[in-house]
């Protein structure tokens, strides 16, 4: 893994401010709080130094210490622990195994002289357990064998608050809350003290090498463990972080977060919490002590004190994207959220994101690259930008400060390599199409759609079209040159549409169609145009391109006219007489429109209805099979002109008679002769001059349709008659008339029938016909007596009524009196009311109501 610089080792003090020319003294610990560092010496010598942060000129973090005083403590042995505890003002000082507390600011000891005595090393518990924030609590181990003590620690007394057995020597310690982390002769173990109860974390030979405990966190340590390994244990006894690979060496340890700096017979060593790699190495030679105080980490040798300061970790991040290593950069700034500010934290994240985005980008990683836009949520005209010329004219846009990354442009990016640059485009074809329908489009859409206009016109991509056609925020000036430039003019067509140009659409269109300027988009252009102008609102410019579709192709080019939305032919924002007269030139538009009026939309009008009329009949007298031998074009007029002629009452009868007289179309003539009402000519003509006997019947099947049975019967008899008329083909009509009657039985009168037929007919002959003629008549005769009985019942059911309505008698005298008027009868007619009240019958003429009853009463 390649390194990068983390960290740079700068002087805190130089030998001869701490010990001048006296080679003697050695450093033994050290200890910081805030500004103050405090040196602890092998000649029991503490001190004390004001430490100044300073920028040097080229923009380096340099330190000068200021020595403050020096204290002997007169034991004669050296200070081998410094702890601060600035709560209390206090700096608790291990000699001679003794922990003796000193004033922080003079170094004085505390005139009550109290002290823990019998201590072989001491640990402070930042995560105390008492409440009181003028105490701190201090474990130890004692000299007593497997001895550990927890004292609270006041401004001028001590206060042992239990003592713990432990089944193996302790060599080191570290508290959190009720929890020890000890290095003990053969593993470390986690020990509630409060509970007695242990765990077991995994085995270390303290006498091969020097244990580490040090407390990284909240119920987190870190532990040197077997094979060069640093452990991270929780008082749970399980790691929630892989172990970082340092040197079997290993005498000091030390956490600034996100690194875990090692320090060794050799280097300094920094390593990754985030991926546990090695990032940093430097030479330190006779290095003895690394701590981090607050932060800050001070690495020493016997006679010099030294600070890791920290590069910013921005510029840690800056050097790795530099280098290209895009996953540590995103490793190291995800670890970084703890110690910047949220806010801050955030606008840097995303611009590495962004940043990374551009690095990815630049090495054709193109999928990784759109996760980082997104995730960065990069202004997306950063990317555009480094496409020549597809930000529209328009744009102010101007590019981050400083840059995201080094590019000028996709050329410079991609060297002139054509294959990368047209797989950029393409990727930001791709990007640009599903953002812009996000919230990463708002407020640059004109931006995203001009230049994904740009990218398929200049790809001949598919997806041009689908832009245009549905919302968009193509500038229109820019937009256009590109399309023109491209010669994209079937797409500039919709452009022009969509920004309210129909008129300069449909002239570009019809342009192509005419062959002026060149577009092979759609090859079905005219029918395109059609339909446009079918849907069109502007009545204008329908009418300018009518006379052009319609020279083009009749049959489609009337569609303009014939397909329009049926809500606006309601409204019929086209006169259909306008219409009419612009087709006059054009005989199959004409008929095609006119059938539209008269068979689609049914307008029920005579002068629709005779034109078409008119037209289908010309059209058939000038197509002639002997002329053209076209005999299925004139079967299939012919039909439309019978189906007309026939379902049609609109149309002008006697103006056809008078067109049709003369020629050969005996069929029309029959059916106008009906429309007149004329049947025996009509059928005189289907009989004789067609001899058509399948349409004589017919005809008086249609002819009646919606009439009564008696006219239909008469029409039959009328053909019936004729059928039996002498004459030259009386054999042929013979025949027919026989069919005619066993077809159509029930619609003759079977006894005229008989009195019409010859008397040399056979009964076999009319056999069919008086078999269904008799059934007929034996149903009819049932029917009716079924009929008659019904009604003689009902007859019989009234008179049973009436005589019970008669069974009781009325008495009257003139001494009774009317109900209504309540005068005397003078005479004996009167009226009785179904309740049996009697009244006058002029009282009974003048109220229609039961004389005891509001509601109206039947008189009898």
């Amino acid at each position: 893994m390649m390194n990068i610089k983390a960290f740079r080792l700068v002087s805190a003090i130089e030998r001869e401010l701490l010990m001048g020319d006296k080679d003697h003294i050695n450093i033994e610990c050290i200890e910081c709080c805030g500004k103050n560092l405090y040196v602890g010496t092998n000649d029991c010598f503490i001190y004390h130094f004001l430490l100044e942060e300073k920028m040097s000129p080229t923009g380096k973090v340099a330190f000068s210490a200021t020595k403050q005083r020096h204290k002997y403590l007169a034991f004669k042995k050296p200070v081998n622990e410094l702890k601060a505890a600035s709560a209390l003002n206090r700096l608790l000082v291990l000699c001679d195994n003794t922990i003796a507390l000193v004033n922080m600011m003079n170094l004085e000891p505390i005139p009550s002289g109290a002290r823990i005595k019998g201590a072989v090393t001491f640990a402070l518990n930042e995560n105390p357990v008492s409440v009181d924030p003028f105490c701190v609590e201090v474990c130890i181990i004692s000299v007593k064998r497997r001895t550990i003590q927890m004292y609270l620690v006041y401004e001028d007394r001590v206060q042992i608050v239990k003592e713990v057995s432990t089944s193996e020597q302790p060599f080191a310690v570290a508290v959190d809350g009720h929890f020890l982390c000890l290095a003990l002769t053969t593993q470390y173990i986690i020990l509630n003290y409060n509970t007695g109860a242990s765990q077991d974390l995994f085995p270390y030979c303290s006498e091969e090498r020097q244990p580490i405990v040090k407390r990284i966190g909240r119920k987190e340590f870190l532990l040197a463990g077997p094979g060069g390994l640093g452990m991270f244990a929780t008082v749970d006894g399980i790691s929630q972080r892989a172990p970082v690979h340092w040197s079997e060496n290993v005498i000091g340890a030390a956490i600034c977060f996100p690194y875990v700096i090692a320090l060794d017979d050799e280097f300094i060593t920094v390593h990754s919490m985030l991926d546990q790699q090695r990032k940093q190495t430097l030479p330190f030679k006779e290095g003895h002590i690394l701590q981090d105080f607050e932060g800050r980490v001070i690495v020493a040798t016997s006679k010099g004190v030294y600070i890791l300061v920290p590069l910013p970790l921005e510029r840690q991040i800056q050097d790795l994207l530099a280098s290209q290593r895009v996953e540590e950069a995103l490793v190291l700034a995800k670890g970084a959220r703890r110690n910047i500010p949220k806010e801050k934290f955030q606008v840097m994240y995303r611009r590495i994101l962004q940043q990374a985005g551009f690095i990815q980008f630049a090495q054709l990683q193109f999928l990784e690259a759109k996760e980082l836009f997104r995730s960065g949520q990069l202004d997306v005209r950063e990317l555009i930008s480094l496409y020549p010329f597809l930000l529209p004219t328009t744009s102010s846009f101007t590019r981050s400060h400083p840059p995201l990354h080094e590019y000028a442009d996709l050329n410079q990016l991609t060297q002139g390599d054509q294959e990368k640059m047209t797989k950029c485009k393409r990727f930001l074809m791709s990007y640009l199409n599903e953002v812009r329908s996000t919230e990463v489009a708002n407020g640059y859409k004109e931006d995203i759609d001009t230049a994904l206009l740009k990218l398929y016109a200049e790809a001949d991509h598919e997806s041009l079209l689908d832009l245009l056609v549905t919302e968009n925020f193509c500038l229109l000036t820019d937009s256009v040159a590109w399309l023109e430039k491209h010669k994209k003019y079937f797409a500039l067509g919709l452009l022009y549409h969509y920004n309210g140009q129909d008129a300069a659409a449909v002239q570009l269109w019809v342009n192509i169609v005419n062959g002026e300027i060149h577009d092979s988009t759609r090859s079905d252009l005219y029918e395109y145009i059609v339909d446009f102008l079918t849907y069109c609102l502007d009545q204008e410019l329908v009418w300018k391109y009518a006379e052009w579709v319609l020279q083009k192709s009749e049959e489609v080019g009337v569609q303009i006219f014939t397909k329009r939305p049926l809500e606006e032919q309601q409204k019929n924002n086209f006169n259909p007489d306008d219409i009419i007269n612009c087709l006059k030139k054009y005989p199959k538009s004409i008929i095609k429109y006119l059938e539209h009026l008269v068979v689609d939309r049914k307008v029920q009008k005579e002068e629709y209805h005779t034109h078409l009329a008119i037209l289908y009949l010309e059209k058939v007298l000038q197509q002639k099979p002997s002329a053209n031998g076209n005999c299925a074009e004139v079967t299939e007029t012919q039909a439309k002109l019978r189906s007309l002629l026939q379902k049609s009452d609109l149309y002008r009868v006697h103006c056809l008679i008078d067109k049709i007289q003369g020629t050969s179309l005996h069929m029309e003539s029959a059916i106008l002769h009906g429309k007149l009402e004329e049947h025996d000519k009509a059928l005189h003509i289907l009989v004789h001059e067609l001899k058509d006997f399948s349409a004589a019947r017919d005809y008086c099947l249609w002819s009646s349709q919606g009439r009564d049975a008696p006219y239909r019967r008469r029409l039959f008899h009328m053909l019936l008659s004729i059928y039996l008329e002498p004459g030259p083909s009386a054999c042929d009509l013979a025949l027919a008339a026989v069919d005619l009657l066993n077809l159509h039985a029930a619609e003759f009168d079977a006894a005229r029938v008989l009195e019409l037929v010859p008397d040399g007919w056979s009964v076999q002959l009319l056999a069919p016909f008086l078999t269904r003629a008799l059934r007929e008549s034996l149903h009819t005769r049932r029917m009716t007596q079924a009929a008659l009985g019904l009604a003689s019942s009902e007859n019989l059911l009234y008179k049973h009524d009436k005589i019970k309505l008669k069974g009781s008698p009325v008495r009257l005298s003139d001494k009774k009196l009317c109900q209504m008027c309540e005068s005397p009868f003078c005479e004996p007619a009167f009226v009785r009311y179904p309740n049996g009240g009697v009244v006058h019958t002029h009282c009974a003429a003048s109220r229609h109501t039961n004389p005891s009853s509001s509601s109206p009463g039947s008189r009898t």
